[in-house]
């Protein structure tokens, strides 16, 4: 948590000063009011005096008032510095999370980061607010509180010095055992997220499966162990506000039969006694504060604690330096021995991949579920890097490419097709923000998604629902088909971007393709597990569990790979070897 502190000096320390200044300011205000009230009594009342109850009450008036804009001014300053520290945590975390490579994203999993992105940063920006506003306000009340009773009576004092020790011990004590608590808490919402998430996301495999029953036992054993760690962490912040009033009513009786005393043997004034029973009820109102105080920093502190371990985590992707590769290089893709394993599997996902494939060109891939042909496509734009081997892009090997630079070369097209809600036009830009409608309605044409806009009443300006989920999954495959080819990118990737397309658009997209390679030079990598996708590719490598099994065309393929053969031939043969 300290290491987040730096964004909170950084940029408001102005604020961070001020909030909790004019909140002692409020406090001192505060703090006057039962000496004007022992006055009021012990002259005004005594006395009969009613212009000098109306003045004492004026007094009152004026100090409520000033106390009231000290607050305010104080709240401002704390919610400014607390949203604008949240802010600038909310922003380096998300840079930070940018930086990742793909490795570092599997191991922190998408459900864990969400957490830190939002209710973890919620925690602390509250923490963050009531710190400011209370951490020096409560101690300041306490002990001035005290020292204002001993101005008054130092015997009656007393009470107060005995009292605060034992306040502070109760009160440290129950923060010191509930903060591991609190940080199991968060660690078990993580896990329970993550399960929600999972079986949100793969609900019909898992009825597919018929497994639902074992999964709702999944989540209630996790919610079970959740919902007791809150229940041990409840029970202990629960001790707090009881043991806190039993431990001050305590001191408020002893301090009501010693002033009585007192006042019978004439050493205090009513008035006095008074003003002693109200310091005493402000030590509690700020105890019972600081008693929130501290829990609620103990939740903010293991919430930073899980943030900075995100800004911790992560080796990240560093670049380098070149900007471009070779001129005239022949081969803008080429592997040498390239073998990926993943951080936390035991085997290879890729061995030894060697190939080339020339500027121009297209590139088929092909193999079954599982056979790497994603992790492969993966090493191109350096969303992993090879554990053995090299990846060079022109000429040039991938690591020492400026990541951006090695990105804006490549258009890619996930499996998933993801679009983000605005207009189509907002979309088509992604890639290149200062693409005209021209280009994004090039792009369209060869993606074959023209017919989509000209459907459309508002064309390029249609909305577009989170996710696309106005558009099918037909529609959304082509548009981002389009989006990859904006700006005409020096290298396409289609990682089986074609699944939910019928055979006549596929057929008319890969000739479209064909015409991007003669007219841009564009090289095109394909991944599918149809052969009519890519049976009329310059090159098709054929991966069986991480191994390139065969590498070469259509026919050379058929007549020397029997892996390539067999997806062919269950794709395009009838029962009986008849030519489908």
């Amino acid at each position: 948590m300290r290491k987040l502190l730096k964004y909170l000096t950084r940029g408001y320390m102005k604020e961070t000063v001020l909030a909790p200044l004019f909140k002692c300011i409020e406090a001192i205000f505060e703090l006057f009011v039962p000496t004007v009230v022992a006055s009021m009594i012990d002259v005004g009342i005594a006395n009969g005096d009613k212009a000098y109850i109306g003045g004492m009450c004026a007094i009152l008036v004026g100090l409520g008032l000033a106390g009231l804009g000290f607050s305010v001014t104080a709240q401002f300053f704390a919610a400014k510095a607390a949203t604008g520290f949240s802010k600038t945590v909310g922003s380096a975390l998300f840079r930070h999370i940018q930086t990742f490579s793909y490795s570092d994203l599997d191991e922190l999993g998408t459900s864990t980061l969400m957490t830190r992105m939002t209710s973890d940063l919620n925690q602390v920006q509250t923490g963050v607010n009531m710190t400011l506003r209370l951490l020096l306000r409560s101690p300041f009340v306490v002990f001035g509180a005290m020292i204002m009773a001993f101005t008054i009576d130092v015997p009656s004092a007393l009470i107060f010095a005995a009292a605060i020790p034992v306040l502070s011990i109760v009160v440290f004590g129950i923060m010191l055992a509930g903060m591991p608590l609190y940080g199991k808490v968060r660690i078990g919402l993580d896990k329970l997220l993550g399960r929600t998430r999972e079986n949100l996301n793969g609900a019909r495999v898992v009825r597919a499966f018929c497994i639902e029953d074992k999964e709702i036992a999944d989540f209630n054993s996790e919610n079970e162990k959740l919902t007791r760690i809150q229940l041990t962490a409840g029970r202990i912040s629960a001790l707090m506000n009881p043991l806190t009033f039993a431990l001050i009513n305590l001191a408020v009786i002893l301090l009501i039969w010693t002033g009585a005393l007192r006042v019978d043997a004439g050493q205090l004034t009513q008035g006095q006694v008074v003003a002693l029973y109200n310091y005493m009820s402000q030590i509690l109102v700020e105890l019972i504060k600081l008693a929130g105080l501290i829990i609620t920093i103990t939740k903010a502190a293991a919430c930073g604690k899980r943030i900075q371990s995100v800004f911790d985590s992560g080796e990240g992707m560093t670049g380098g330096t070149v900007k471009n590769g070779f001129v005239g290089y022949e081969n803008t893709v080429e592997l040498r021995n390239v073998s990926l394993t993943y951080k936390t599997a035991s085997d290879k996902s890729l061995n030894g991949i060697s190939f080339k494939a020339r500027k121009g060109s297209t590139v088929g891939i092909i193999g079954g579920t599982g056979s790497g042909k994603t992790s492969l496509v993966n090493l191109i734009p350096r969303f992993y890097d090879p554990t053995e081997g090299e990846v060079l892009i022109d000429g040039v090997d991938a690591k020492e490419y400026d990541l951006e630079a090695l990105r804006s070369m490549i258009g890619i097209v996930p499996q998933k097709a993801v679009l983000f809600k605005g207009t189509i036009r907002e979309n088509m830009q992604w890639r290149d923000s200062s693409a005209d409608d021209a280009e994004i309605m090039r792009a369209l044409t060869l993606a074959q998604a023209a017919d989509i806009i000209e459907k459309k009443e508002h064309g390029l300006d249609c909305m577009v629902e989170q996710g696309g989920t106005n558009f099918s999954g037909g529609q959304r495959q082509r548009l981002t088909i389009a989006r990859a080819m904006v700006g005409s990118p020096e290298i396409l990737i289609l990682d089986d971007s074609a699944s939910a397309l019928d055979f006549a658009t596929d057929a008319a997209l890969r000739k479209a393709l064909r015409t991007l390679n003669e007219t841009t030079e564009t090289t095109v990598f394909i991944v599918s597990q149809r052969t009519s996708s890519i049976m009329h590719a310059d090159k098709i490598i054929v991966l069986d569990d991480g191994e390139a099994v065969g590498i070469g065309t259509h026919a050379e393929l058929l007549d020397s790979c029997p892996v390539y053969r067999e997806i062919y031939d269950s794709q395009f043969r009838k029962e009986g070897g008849e030519t489908a």
